[in-house]
């Protein structure tokens, strides 16, 4: 009996087509083998769901047994040539197999003799397969750039984004509840101090499922969300972004500074107080971090946290752990040092702070003018890469490539220009408010939750570090005068 080897091969295109399936064909296969006396050996499918990588694999794989067992075999079956080899390369390997292993190619559809003819026929339908494979792959290809450049995204929209048809096409709509869950921890992770994971804690706190099958958002599928430059408006196409016709979803301000923290690899195992390379250690330099003790006591369960060194088990470091306690107690020291009991001298150091207020408002307005020039420089840049473009002076790449180069420096600009508004019209009482606060930080303290007294610290300390079990902090200005007095041996008068 004869033994063939066959393979069959179909794309949902051409099944929808040409109304042919795997079945159809290996039925196909089959009864050749059996009208000829023999039977297949081993079938290889290739369906419409395979990757190229898989659809690469399955060749070889053919190939491969071909050449290991070619003196058992009688023939490679298949059902036309355009189902063996979609370009020549692969084509050019079967005949290898009939011309050096002598193993017969044979379509069981277009019959051809193993003569010249025969072999001229074959390779000119190979090429037709080719041709097609080729053609089509432009097609699509350009098919997806002219949907970029309408705007829209070439595959499944992103989270928070869903995919409706409106008049025969596809475009993107905003999902309310995703788009509600995607605002909100980009808020909490550029604004609340969070880590991924305390943001992750929250939005399940907060009952926001990611998913139904999947409750809880997933760490990995945070962070690419949070790197997502689709949730400002663009769209990416083969490695570059364009303006996308979708609603943004967050804000420029947001976006930047949540690239800034992730950029930082602002990163902390807990959404604890001290931690976030908030204080450093005294002996090596190396970030402070904490950790949670659950032990069991005769009034149920307790959670205790700790603070050490993030090498407290190297060789010859001390073995120092610091509890938030400890801390705690330390940071309402320097509080307590910051109030002024005296409230005539309260008054008058108030003053002084709005005086010196008006150099800062200067120093605004210059900067101001420096920043509108260089927004009109990247202005006039935007243009000329465009007409560049127009003049097909440079590709398409370089250009969106460039074009999302200058629109993040013009984004970052305003967003300068916008502070810089803001601080114009509210430096004056913003040095009234932050005297009270420092009037009020204890009390603030005692109260306060994990976001809170994590702003409290960003605001009154520069830098920490732990010597020991001791907290060691440059306090920050204004802060630093009344932590130290405001009378000193190195005052003047009624200088400070």
């Amino acid at each position: 009996m004869k033994q063939f080897v066959a393979l069959a091969r179909v794309s949902s295109r051409e099944q929808e087509r040409e109304g042919f399936s795997l079945e159809v064909q290996e039925d196909a296969l089959r009864r050749f083998a059996v009208q000829n006396g023999g039977e297949i050996v081993r079938l290889f499918r290739i369906a419409e769901t395979a990757s190229k990588h898989d659809e690469r694999k399955t060749f070889h794989e053919l190939i491969a047994y071909a050449k290991k067992n070619a003196g058992f075999l009688d023939g490679l079956l298949f059902y036309k040539v355009d189902r063996a080899a979609r370009n020549l390369f692969d084509y050019v390997e079967l005949e290898r197999l009939e011309s050096e292993y002598n193993v017969p190619f044979i379509s069981v559809s277009q019959p051809t003799e193993s003569t010249p003819a025969g072999r001229m026929m074959r390779r000119t339908l190979a090429n037709m397969a080719s041709f097609y494979t080729e053609q089509q792959s432009i097609d699509v290809r350009e098919g997806l750039a002219r949907r970029v450049q309408e705007g829209w995204f070439v595959g499944k929209a992103p989270y928070g984004y869903k995919n409706v048809r409106k008049d025969g096409r596809g475009i993107v709509v905003v999902d309310p509840v995703a788009a509600a869950n995607v605002r909100r921890f980009f808020h909490l992770y550029a604004y609340e101090n969070l880590t991924l994971d305390g943001v992750i804690d929250r939005m399940a706190a907060e009952g926001r499922p990611y998913r139904a099958s999947t409750p809880k958002f997933l760490r990995g599928s945070l962070h690419g969300m949070l790197r997502d430059r689709a949730y400002i408006g663009e769209i990416e196409f083969r490695g570059q972004w364009y303006p996308g016709k979708h609603e943004p979803l967050v804000d420029r301000g947001t976006w930047d500074r949540v690239q800034a923290l992730l950029g930082g690899h602002v990163y902390q195992s807990h959404a604890m107080t001290y931690v976030g390379e908030f204080i450093q250690c005294g002996h090596c330099g190396h970030p402070i971090t904490g950790e949670r003790k659950t032990r069991q006591t005769k009034a149920g369960e307790r959670v205790y946290i700790y603070y050490r060194c993030t090498y407290y088990n190297v060789a010859d470091h001390p073995r120092i752990r610091v509890t938030e306690a400890q801390l705690d107690a330390q940071v309402l020291n320097v509080f307590d040092r910051i109030r002024i009991e005296d409230d005539a001298v309260r008054d008058w150091f108030r003053q002084v702070l709005v005086s010196q207020t008006r150099d800062a408002q200067e120093d605004a307005r210059a900067q101001r003018s420096e920043l509108l020039r260089q927004e009109a420089l990247l202005i006039n840049q935007q243009d000329r890469l465009l007409n560049l473009r127009i003049d097909d002076q440079i590709d398409q790449e370089i250009f969106a490539a460039k074009q999302t180069e200058l629109r993040d420096r013009l984004a970052r600009i305003k967003l300068q220009l916008d502070v810089l508004d803001r601080s114009h019209d509210e430096t004056a009482d913003l040095a009234a408010k932050v005297f009270e606060l420092s009037q009020t930080l204890r009390q603030t303290w005692l109260t306060a939750d994990y976001a809170t007294k994590r702003r409290i610290l960003d605001i009154v300390f520069l830098n920490c570090r732990l010597d020991d079990a001791t907290l060691v902090c440059d306090i920050r200005k204004p802060f630093d005068v009344l932590a130290k007095g405001l009378v000193s041996k190195d005052s003047r008068g009624d200088l400070i």
